[in-house]
């Protein structure tokens, strides 16, 4: 029974710092980017509750789940991109 316990506890911090770890991060400047930071911010919104809806169904997504924050690290990859774009530009 102890055992079981100690496994669950140490199962979930992993978890915790997988998901602090992988999640997108914010590097869009609000200030000089409003919009593109307010997608990155849905972005990584989206990517919380795709990480809720895993743990409620107790990750059986048939990967899909997955692909999504994958697709979502990607958006917030390409977001970064295109504020160093705007950056470029600015005059």
């Amino acid at each position: 029974m102890k055992k079981n316990r100690l496994l669950t506890a140490v199962l979930g911090s992993v978890l915790l710092l997988g998901v602090a770890i992988a999640q997108p991060v914010k590097n869009v400047s609000g200030a000089r980017h409003p919009n593109l930071a307010a997608a990155q911010t849905a972005a990584r919104n989206a990517y919380n509750r795709i990480t809720a809806a895993q743990e409620a169904n107790e990750w059986d997504m048939e990967g899909h789940a997955k692909k999504a924050k994958e697709l979502l690290e990607q958006v917030n990859n390409e977001l970064k991109l295109a504020a160093e774009a705007a950056n470029k530009h600015a005059k």
